[in-house]
C-alpha cells in the first residue's frame, strides 16, 4: 500500500513538472520533442531508447523509497494477537500477590510459570528487574533477592490480586477506606524525606513490605500500577537516590522504554520498536542538563529536539519528546509522565512507531530522562 501511494505521489509529481513545462515554453513543446524523437531514431535505437527509459524509471521510482515518507497507512499492520489473561487468585499469606506471584516465592516457581525473562536490567535497589510479557500483555516486573526469592515486584496492568478487593481500576476514596493511612515519608539514616504533596501515588507499609499503590488522575484516580518491595530491601537502600553508573543509565533506559509500551498496550496500540540513534540524541541531551543544570526541550545553544535528531543525521516524518527530571526510578518517570496530559499524549499517540530513550545522573545522583519518539 505504501509504494502504491509513493507512486501515485511520484506521477503527480512527473505530472505537475510536464504541467509546468507547457506553460513555461508553450504546449507544443513536449508534443515536438516527442515527434522529433519518433521522426530521427531507426528501429534498434527505439528499442534501446525504451529498454533505457524503463531503467531510469526504475532507478527513480526506487529513489523514491528513500525520498518520499514511509507513510504507515495502518492496513499492513500485523494485529497483535490477543494473550490469554491468567486466572487470578487470591493470596494465600500475603495482602497482594502480582501475576499470582507473592514476596518470598522462589525464581524457580516463577520461572516456571512465566518462563525466562524478556529482559534483566539492574534497578536504583542494586538488583535486576526481570521482565516478563508476551509482547507487552500479561506484562510484569520482578527482582529476586540474593536468595533467589522473591524480594520486589510491579506491573501496570489487570494482574493484582488481593484479599480485600483492591485491585487495578479501584478507586483512591476505596483504597484509603480499605488499606487505611498512607505514609507521608520515608527515612534513610538520619534524614527524613517527605512525599510532595501533589504526589499521584500512596506509599502503605504492610506483609513486611512496602506497597506503592499508583493512580491515574485521567481515569477518575483509580489505581493504574502497584509496586511492593520488602522492607529489607527498601532499608538497604541508603539514599533516596542510587548513585548513578553506566549499567543504572541503561536499566532506567530500557525499563523506561518497557513501561511505555506496556501503558500503549493497555490502550490497545501497537508497541514502539528500540531506536539506538534516537537513544545516543536522547542520551545526549539528558546529559547536557545533568551537567549544565537545567531543564527543558531547547538546550543551551537554543535547540529543539527536533534540530537535535536531524543534526544527528535522523530521518523522521513525525516526532515527540517527554522529559522528566528527578523521580528517583523508572516507574516513577513513568507514571509521573502518565499523569501529565501533555507527554501522556505522546506516550499513547498512534501514529509514532519508534522509541529511544536516554538518562543521566547530575552529581546529585538525581537522573533525567529524555524520551523521543519518532515515525520515519
Amino acid at each position: 500500500m505504501r509504494r502504491l501511494i509513493k507512486l501515485a505521489l511520484l506521477i503527480l509529481i512527473v505530472y505537475v513538472g510536464v504541467q509546468y513545462i507547457q506553460h513555461k515554453f508553450g504546449t507544443e513543446t513536449i508534443p515536438n520533442a516527442i515527434d522529433y524523437a519518433k521522426a530521427e531514431v531507426n528501429e534498434q535505437e527505439a528499442a534501446n531508447f525504451i529498454e533505457k527509459f524503463i531503467e531510469q524509471s526504475k532507478q527513480i521510482f526506487q529513489d523514491t523509497q528513500d525520498i518520499l515518507p514511509d507513510w504507515d497507512t495502518g492496513a499492513e499492520t500485523e494485529q497483535t494477537k490477543q494473550a490469554e489473561k491468567p486466572e487470578l487468585e487470591t493470596p494465600a499469606h500475603q495482602t497482594f500477590s502480582i501475576y499470582n506471584i507473592q514476596m518470598g516465592d522462589s525464581k524457580e516457581a516463577v520461572e516456571q510459570e512465566l518462563g525466562k525473562p524478556q529482559r534483566t536490567s539492574m534497578n536504583e535497589y542494586g538488583i535486576s528487574w526481570n521482565t516478563y510479557h508476551e509482547n507487552y500483555q500479561n506484562f510484569v516486573m520482578v527482582g529476586f533477592d540474593s536468595n533467589k526469592k522473591v524480594a520486589a515486584l510491579y506491573t501496570n496492568q489487570d494482574l493484582i490480586s488481593s484479599t480485600n478487593g483492591v485491585k487495578k481500576g479501584s478507586s483512591k476514596d476505596s483504597v484509603l477506606k480499605t488499606l487505611g493511612n498512607p505514609l507521608d515519608e520515608l527515612t534513610k539514616g538520619f534524614v527524613r524525606y517527605k512525599f510532595p504533596e501533589d504526589r499521584d501515588y500512596e506509599v502503605f507499609e504492610m506483609d513486611g513490605s512496602y506497597v506503592t499503590v499508583f493512580f491515574d488522575k485521567h481515569e477518575n484516580n483509580t489505581v493504574t500500577a502497584m509496586q511492593i518491595v520488602t522492607t529489607e530491601l527498601e532499608e538497604d537502600r541508603s539514599d533516596f537516590y542510587t548513585d548513578g553508573s553506566a549499567q543504572l543509565e541503561e536499566g532506567f533506559e530500557f525499563q523506561l522504554f518497557d513501561l511505555t509500551n506496556a501503558s500503549r498496550v493497555n490502550n490497545g496500540l501497537g508497541v514502539l520498536t528500540w531506536e539506538d540513534n534516537v537513544k545516543v540524541t536522547a542520551r545526549k541531551h539528558s546529559e547536557d542538563m545533568a551537567k549544565n543544570n537545567y531543564f527543558d526541550h531547547t538546550n543551551l545553544d537554543g535547540e529543539s529536539p527536533f534540530d537535535r535528531m536531524l543534526s544527528d543525521g535522523i530521518k523522521y516524518t513525525m516526532a515527540g519528546e517527554n522529559l522528566a527530571y528527578g523521580q528517583y526510578s523508572s516507574i516513577f518517570a513513568h507514571e509521573g509522565l502518565m499523569n501529565s496530559l501533555g507527554h501522556r499524549e505522546n506516550i499513547l499517540q498512534e501514529g509514532f512507531t519508534y522509541l529511544g530513550v536516554g538518562v543521566a545522573f547530575n552529581e546529585k545522583s538525581q537522573p533525567y530522562y529524555t524520551e523521543n519518539f519518532i515515525t520515519k
